[in-house]
């Protein structure tokens, strides 16, 4: 009946990890772990509100500020925070906010507040703050290890030359 031709009529789909078109016709591009390039920042947090502080080291860990940001790929950058021990919590909060621990033993539950953890250790803090912040699996914990705090002004990755991070809000807490 028909002739046949050696061209079929059927759409070829595209291979799964290969880039896509979506409909409007835009590329979209996955970037993989051996191509993510990383830098080392410096942010200083004397006197910022702990919270506001975390959300933007956060965006920095997870690598959200990139334009070939993807979700499943490690693509965020090193943090380096000084003046930990310099960081505020408003109002109240400083004397209500605890934070919870277990011993790992049966009924080894014990609550510490924030201003005896500022006195012991001010870097866990930041650390438990931005910790909150990242996602809860291996791709988070992996996350959390390029964050590196200290309670003063000095810090050892002098080596890795580490560029000053201007935050991009700036929202300095109540000092007292």
């Amino acid at each position: 009946m028909f002739a046949s031709s050696n061209k079929s009529n059927v759409t070829k789909e595209p291979l799964p990890g290969v880039m896509t078109m979506n409909q409007h016709g835009n590329i979209t591009k996955s970037i993989r772990e051996q191509d993510v390039q990383r830098e080392w920042w410096v942010v200083d947090a004397d006197g910022l509100t702990v919270g506001r502080l975390a959300t933007q080291l956060a965006t920095l860990l997870r690598g959200k500020h990139k334009p070939l940001f993807t979700p499943h790929v490690d693509c965020g950058d090193f943090v380096v925070v000084v003046n930990a021990d310099k960081v505020v919590m408003e109002g109240k909060r400083a004397e209500q906010k605890e934070y919870f621990h277990n011993t790992g033993y049966p009924g080894g539950g014990r609550m510490r507040s924030f201003s005896k953890l500022m006195q012991t250790k001010p870097e866990e803090v930041v650390e438990l703050a931005v910790k909150g912040m990242l996602p809860k699996n291996t791709l988070g914990r992996l996350m959390v290890k390029k964050l590196k705090v200290y309670a003063g002004s000095e810090h050892p990755h002098a080596a890795q030359q580490p560029k000053a991070y201007e935050l991009p809000y700036k929202h300095l807490g109540i000092k007292g």
